[in-house]
């Protein structure tokens, strides 16, 4: 009978000392946790959105690019210039986007030794744009290779805002030195590109003025600014 009563109290002791661990195992209150058992790590609550990102562009990842949405990242497509004419206050006159014109090249003027061709943008759109400053331009080849450098901007001209009604054109000048004079090495081009003032997307007219300055002697090409009509 002693020998029982003492199997009971340590039977009676194992059972408290099991019931102590599995409360301190067990400290989220969470049931059927066992004593012993490894419990998760508590971490810290993650940081906000706004620290989140402060967090990121302070370590800057490498080859990654700034998103569009930073002040002066581009966010696609043409962007109106400071200063020119966009959207007017009842925003019935905005900038003439490529796909609203056509281009062509006029009959050449020459004169001192100089070739003169009048690049002309018409508004095929049937509402009212405008355009303001140089056109682009480039000759290429049948491959579509450029040939030559870029044209050069006139200098000392201000530009002004042409405003074209569906049907109506601006021209500007483009102007070289007569090769057989200057003695400029020389190309035939296939086409010339024009791309509108603040535009991508060029226009692709077919050239039939000959041969054109591509380097050497007095090869520069010069572009004047957009004028309303079709040449002088």
């Amino acid at each position: 009978m002693p020998h029982t009563k003492r199997a009971t109290t340590a039977i009676v002791s194992i059972c408290a000392v099991s019931a102590l661990l599995a409360g301190c195992g067990g400290g989220d209150g969470t049931s059927g946790t066992t004593a012993g058992a490894p419990r998760p790590t508590r971490t810290a609550d993650p940081a906000g959105p706004s620290h989140a990102a402060d967090t990121a562009g302070a370590a800057g990842t490498p080859g990654t690019t700034p998103s569009a949405s930073l002040p002066g990242a581009s966010t696609g497509g043409p962007r109106e210039p400071a200063g020119s004419a966009g959207t007017g206050r009842g925003g019935a006159t905005t900038r003439c986007h490529t796909s609203e014109l056509s281009a062509s090249v006029g009959r050449n003027d020459p004169g001192a030794g100089q070739e003169n061709f009048p690049v002309v943008l018409t508004n095929t759109s049937s509402r009212t744009c405008t355009v303001h400053g140089y056109p682009g331009a480039a000759f290429v080849g049948a491959d579509g290779r450029q040939l030559g450098p870029d044209p050069r901007r006139e200098p000392g001209v201000t530009a002004r805002t042409v405003t074209l009604a569906p049907g109506h054109s601006a021209w500007a000048g483009l102007r070289f030195a007569n090769p057989e004079i200057s003695g400029a090495r020389t190309a035939t081009p296939a086409a010339l590109l024009v791309t509108p003032p603040d535009e991508r997307d060029p226009l692709k007219v077919p050239w039939k003025g000959g041969q054109v300055p591509v380097g050497g002697n007095e090869s520069v090409v010069w572009l004047s600014v957009l004028g309303p009509g079709t040449g002088p």
